[in-house]
């Protein structure tokens, strides 16, 4: 992939992928579940936020865990490793060359990775062709244009933008979550299904508060100042002030939502 990743590498970003991962487990993960002796590729592990879940969740079924970024493979190799997992395969592959031959796997996962790509069509494409006949694939994805959010805030909104707008600069899409199924479809996927996956915080969950609202979607934006502020995108005391108000959302009268998309297709 030679796509840029908009939310870098640093101890940051990898923090706030393991908050959203922790967040969003029954959420995303509810119904994800490997019959024993399947094989899967986990398409763009990362820093194997996804990883340790899908592993403990099918324990009977082995993966191949890969991602093009030799820090996140050593990473993911690094949680696998902690988390005592034997059905874990861990090594650095593009999606664009896979080094798999047709008809490898019996399944395949997806999760925000899509949202990166220029290409996510030719991507999906590629990733069917690695099933066998009858096998599935599975796309997570996030829609940032999704959220919202009380008490409202245009500067709010605006800051949202500026991550948004990187992104396609970046040749990627954060507001991929509400194309999967056109997209998948045109890739060759048969029977495909999307389901929407709500995350609604209030002060009546703390726990969501601080792992979604503040930790996972507040931070990954605020992760972007420095970035749109050099763009031009944005002066940066509207972008401090929509960081204010995202946090302002997180007080015990706030309300924040945000939707996630899950799909299945059959290859």
């Amino acid at each position: 992939m030679h796509e840029t990743y908009v939310h870098g590498y640093d101890a940051r970003a990898n923090e706030r992928l393991r908050d959203q991962a922790a967040s969003t487990v029954d959420l995303l993960h509810s119904d994800t579940a490997y019959p024993p002796g399947s094989l899967v590729l986990e398409a763009g592990c990362g820093v194997g936020a996804q990883t340790v879940t899908l592993a403990r969740r099918s324990p009977g079924a082995r993966f191949v865990s890969i991602d093009h970024a030799a820090e996140s493979v050593a990473e993911t190799q690094r949680v696998v490793d902690a988390a005592g997992l034997a059905n874990v395969h861990v090594q650095q592959a593009d999606i664009f060359d896979l080094p798999f031959a047709p008809s490898s796997f019996d399944h395949v996962f997806v999760c925000f990775v899509l949202e990166h790509l220029a290409r996510p069509v030719e991507a999906l494409t590629i990733l069917r062709r690695l099933l066998r006949p009858g096998g599935t694939l599975t796309a997570i994805e996030g829609d940032h244009g999704s959220a919202y959010f009380h008490p409202d805030s245009s500067a709010a909104h605006d800051a949202i933008r500026c991550q948004i707008e990187l992104q396609r600069r970046a040749g990627g899409n954060a507001n991929i979550g509400r194309q999967l199924f056109p997209l998948m479809v045109e890739a060759g996927f048969h029977a495909v299904r999307v389901s929407p996956r709500m995350r609604y915080v209030d002060s009546s969950r703390p726990d969501f508060v601080e792992e979604f609202t503040l930790k996972t979607f507040t931070a990954m934006i605020e992760g972007v100042r420095e970035a749109a502020v050099a763009a031009g995108i944005i002066d940066p005391q509207r972008f401090d002030a929509g960081i204010r108000d995202l946090y302002r959302t997180a007080e015990a009268d706030g309300v924040f939502c945000y939707t996630f998309f899950k799909a299945v297709g059959s290859a």
